[in-house]
């Protein structure tokens, strides 16, 4: 018999108990579990090993034991024994490789793999597969660690705004600061990022949306840059080692443990003055890669169980990135749920971002069975009630679901990327999709019950052109990624203007600021939620390319100065971010109906064939909110984007007010001074490619402010 305790299995993880620790672990088809403890991350020789006696800690599926004398900052992974059996059943269990336990809530030591047979591969076997090996990892293994879940959050709560009124701003917490321009005391980490809370607020976001902090191997990739010899880096990190753990490359010192209270300090910070956090997750895949990929965790624990599997040898590979998590067997499923719910009871987090979410909905087949799924799941899962679920719509298999989610899901809305970059660049036909889009795009989420805010609305993303290369570059440039230029997306609905990239030509470089307020007034004017990039608001360029997911250089590293260098672009985005806040029409919780929106050309109705480029919208800042009045100025956007100037017929004000221009995106900076209001007469003259706003105001606030 034992001497260890049976510990809990209804927990899995590693849980802090009085006198010591319990332990629980999944595995449906080991023969054996033997935990390790290590003192220092390092450490290839344990401190104690800990057999499992599967007569008292085993139920069912679960391996569970209680430890005394061990707590929090102790160092541990696991040995599991069970069948090779790659081809057919797809079990790939090795008792020399130490794992990392799925629910580890912190991660320390350094990673091997692609660098270290002993760490990364098992053997090639004679059929090319990866065969068994008995030599050990111990060394070079990333360890779990133990963690107490105490911290002190000073009763600081949530803002919990309604995603209606939000403003996202996506950014990467390593390349927010990284560059030494940023002035920050520990450049690209956590605490660097809390050090700009003071310009996120200046600029009116009301949310910070991460790009991946669950832990990963920014080291994986073992390429180098082609023109300089520099190492690459997954520095994205889309590439997920522990769904319970911030990532340790961006705490002060690298340290796991570190991590754990310096990331809940940023939160703090941010809620602190009002701004959310929103994490983009990445439950679709894991940093295993297929069949020729390192054995870390989920491949070493019960590969059959945890991956979506092609006749056992091989992975289906609908993220691209070399396996698909079995998202929607019962232990996975409980996995993404209870994952989710740590980020949100342990660490504050306001909402996430699902990429390539279409791979949640996907059945043991690959069908798609949304409302019979994980996708579902969220949607209802009580903890998760007051956070912000937003949906990547499609994977890397062929699956585009956009509009498709369960209800409660936001999704990114790629139609309105798309339609935007059309129409903006002149494209014939496109007049009708893009009116579409700035209403709200009732064809997408109205029939399953879905407000206009539940479409995040974005121009540019991290995973393709910046705002500034969008309008500098027709192609993309990714040699420096030593894919052959092979990688990234071809298709960009780009226009440089007339020049492939940087140039000194005046009208060309006037031209590609003036698409940029463009672009920048369609996300801030339609209905639905915006989503920023960061950088674009300064002009920030990555000399047109677009995947830089493996450069930790200044392809990812926002350079700071340009915020002087280009400050009518940052007080222009700025302004149309507190323009959006002050105006409730502009984010109304229902789509348009009759009396709420009047729509019009430039002279009478408006012309929707496939050449017309220009119309008008007044939108009504009265109406009905259940039973209460709100009461906002009208406003009137006209829009012309065939490229010679044309005559607008402005609508007459209401009685006692006028029309005062707002923004003309032909000028710049493109915005007029809100304590001196400029009249507007009966006609407006557009420029060609160019966008007006006026709002209406009583003729006496007009006369006084004048």
């Amino acid at each position: 018999m034992s001497s260890y305790g049976p510990g809990d299995p209804s927990h899995f993880g590693a849980t802090p108990a009085p006198g010591g620790c319990r332990f629980s672990l999944f595995s449906k088809n080991a023969t054996a579990v033997e935990l390790l403890l290590f003192r220092h991350p390092e450490d290839d020789v344990p401190i104690r090993r800990i057999p499992f006696d599967s007569t008292v800690h085993k139920t069912g599926d679960v391996w569970h034991i209680t430890v005394p004398d061990v707590g929090h900052g102790q160092l541990y992974g696991y040995l599991v024994d069970g069948p090779w059996q790659p081809e057919g059943e797809g079990h790939r269990f090795n008792a020399h490789k130490l794992l990392l336990d799925p629910y580890a809530k912190a991660v320390v030591g350094g990673y091997q793999w692609n660098r270290n047979e002993a760490y990364s591969y098992d053997r090639y076997g004679p059929e090319g597969d990866l065969g068994f090996s008995q030599m050990t990892n111990w060394g070079t293994a990333p360890k779990a660690v133990v963690i107490d879940d105490d911290y002190d959050w000073e009763r600081v709560r949530s803002p919990s705004l309604p995603l209606r009124d939000s403003v996202i701003y996506e950014t990467h917490v390593r390349g927010f600061t990284r560059d030494s321009t940023s002035g920050a005391s520990a450049p690209g980490s956590y605490r660097a990022l809390q050090e700009k809370i003071p310009y996120l607020k200046g600029l009116g976001v009301t949310a910070v949306e991460l790009l991946p902090v669950h832990e990963f191997n920014p080291h994986e990739n073992i390429k180098t840059n082609p023109e300089t010899g520099e190492p690459l880096t997954n520095f994205w990190g889309y590439s997920t080692v522990s769904f319970f753990s911030p990532a340790a490359w961006f705490a002060s010192d690298g340290d796991g443990r570190t991590a754990v209270r310096e990331f809940k300090d940023l939160v703090k910070a941010l809620h602190r003055e009002g701004l959310e956090v929103i994490l983009d997750v990445v439950y679709n895949h894991t940093a295993e890669g297929n069949e020729y990929g390192p054995t870390v965790s989920f491949r070493g624990l019960d590969n059959a169980v945890y991956y979506m599997l092609d006749h056992g040898r091989h992975y289906l590979n609908y993220s691209g990135c070399g396996n698909t998590l079995n998202c929607n067997h019962p232990v996975v499923r409980r996995m993404i749920l209870d994952s989710l719910a740590y980020w949100v009871v342990e660490y504050h987090i306001d909402g996430f971002r699902f990429d390539l979410a279409a791979i949640l909905g996907r059945g043991p087949g690959g069908e798609w069975i949304p409302s019979y799924s994980v996708l579902n799941d969220i949607a209802l899962d009580p903890l998760l009630a007051n956070t912000k679920i937003i949906a990547e719509g499609w994977d890397a298999g062929g699956l585009f679901k956009v509009g498709d989610f369960p209800t409660g899901w936001a999704e990114w809305n790629s139609h309105f990327r798309d339609d935007a970059r059309s129409f903006v660049k002149s494209d014939p036909g496109t007049l009708g999709a893009w009116a579409t889009r700035m209403a709200g795009s009732a064809d997408l989420f109205e029939a399953s019950g879905r407000a206009p805010w539940h479409g995040i609305n974005f121009i540019t993303a991290h995973d393709g052109f910046t705002l500034a290369d969008l309008v500098s570059y027709n192609q993309k440039h990714n040699w420096t990624n030593a894919e052959d230029n092979r990688d990234g997306n071809s298709w960009n609905l780009s226009w440089n203007g007339g020049v492939e990239g940087v140039t000194r030509d005046p009208d060309i470089t006037a031209h590609r600021r003036k698409q940029c307020r463009n672009l920048l007034a369609f996300l801030f004017l339609s209905q639905g939620t915006p989503m920023l990039q960061a950088g674009d608001e300064c002009g920030f360029s990555k000399w047109g390319n677009n995947n830089t997911y493996c450069h930790d250089d200044r392809l990812n590293w926002l350079d700071w100065t340009l915020i002087e260098k280009n400050r009518a672009l940052w007080e222009y985005t700025r302004f149309l971010i507190h323009f959006r806040a002050g105006h409730p029409g502009l984010r109304r919780q229902s789509y348009f109906r009759a009396g709420d929106v009047e729509w019009m050309g430039p002279e009478g109705p408006v012309d929707w064939s496939s050449e017309s480029r220009s119309l008008s919208l007044r939108i009504r800042g009265q109406r009905q909110h259940t039973g209460a009045r709100t009461d906002a100025p009208d406003l009137w956007v006209a829009l012309h984007f065939h490229w010679e100037p044309r005559w607008f017929q402005v609508p007459p004000p209401s009685p006692g007010h006028r029309w005062v221009l707002v923004i003309n995106t032909a000028d710049e900076p493109g915005f007029f001074d809100p304590d001196r209001p400029s009249s507007m007469g009966s006609q407006v003259l557009l420029a060609g490619r160019s966008l007006v706003l006026a709002q209406q105001m009583p003729y006496t606030e007009v006369k006084e402010a004048l």
